[in-house]
């Protein structure tokens, strides 16, 4: 079985939850910039996390099931139908052979996500089905290519009410090693700053700006590359700070003036251009106790899914349907 592309947006490429054990040869994890949508996907079609879906930054597209299909629409929220009836967003459907799923542009955030029942089944690269394009690692999807799905026995129709990370908010932060080369009014001052999400983002990171003097570290000319990864802050010469994403770069020479709780990296990366950021220092300890709850709060995911009632004015074929004793009309 698969999914036919039909249309198809400029940057919608397979993710999952990346590829771990590369940093020491260049590779980044990669995987999809909102992890927890990929959490949500399983979760509304009762299945493992781990199953690769469509990312789609910014719209979508059209995709036609070969046969018999179930899929689970998450993260940012888009304009989506099948076959002309729009459906509704971080929900699970079910589509028949022949059916086209439709979806447009993001209505918030950034990345959308097509989870399919099975997951979409490309081989593993480096023990992932990630797309990696910065590393040339697979590429993005286009049209006519058909997206492989995995054997899927579960059911569809149901909701799950997302967490609200679709534009902007408080980032919460721990201090890295280069944290101390920054004083403390400049780090005042970073807390106190409303960034702005800028218009140079991609899936490597993502330029904050704001209003005033930019943000230096005491003999920042001389720091040595080192160890990089994703929710790092990095301080550019012009002192306009970038959060760093999924596919960043594994090093790097510019200061760290702290680096985003994963818990927090999907609000991160679903911030809009535009959209208002602020960051607050945490401790270790607590760091360690929201990223905690952060695991338990995905694990519990599968226990907030609840059934989809649907509008019966939305139900195209409501007489087919056996609704009181049998009786599927009212003149019979």
């Amino acid at each position: 079985m698969s999914l036919l592309v039909h249309q198809i947006g400029p940057a919608c490429t397979i993710q999952d939850r990346g590829r771990t054990g590369y940093l020491d040869q260049g590779l980044s994890r990669s995987g999809a910039a909102d992890q927890l949508a990929l959490h949500e996907g399983a979760a509304l079609l009762g299945q493992n996390p781990e199953c690769a879906a469509l990312e789609m930054a910014g719209m979508g597209g059209t995709f036609e099931a070969t046969q018999q299909a179930s899929i689970a629409l998450t993260g940012a929220p888009m304009q989506a139908s099948i076959d002309g009836a729009p459906v509704v967003w971080n929900a699970s459907h079910s589509m028949e052979a022949g059916q086209k799923l439709t979806i447009g542009v993001a209505k918030q955030g950034n990345y959308g996500y097509l989870n399919v029942g099975g997951g979409i089944d490309v081989p593993l690269i480096l023990g992932s089905r990630s797309a990696h394009l910065t590393a040339n690692v697979g590429r993005a999807v286009q049209v006519g290519d058909r997206l492989p799905v995995g054997p899927y026995s579960g059911s569809t129709g149901m909701k799950l009410r997302p967490d609200d990370r679709f534009s902007g908010g408080n980032l919460r932060v721990l201090a890295s090693f280069q944290t101390p080369l920054f004083d403390a009014e400049t780090l005042d001052r970073f807390t106190d700053t409303a960034f702005r999400r800028g218009a140079r983002a991609n899936r490597m990171g993502m330029q904050l700006e704001s209003d005033g003097e930019g943000f230096a570290a005491k003999g920042q000319l001389n720091i040595l590359s080192e160890v990089i990864t994703p929710g790092d802050i990095q301080m550019t010469g012009t002192g306009n700070p970038f959060i760093l994403l999924p596919e960043c770069q594994t090093t790097g020479g510019y200061p760290r003036i702290a680096t985003v709780l994963p818990c927090d990296l999907s609000r991160a990366a679903q911030t809009p251009s535009g959209g208002q950021i602020q960051f607050t220092f945490v401790s270790m300890d607590e760091a360690i106790t929201l990223h905690s709850t952060y695991l338990s709060d995905l694990t519990r995911l599968r226990a907030r899914v609840e059934p989809l009632v649907r509008d019966p004015h939305d139900i195209a074929d409501l007489l087919s349907y056996q609704l009181i004793s049998g009786m599927i009309s009212a003149t019979e």
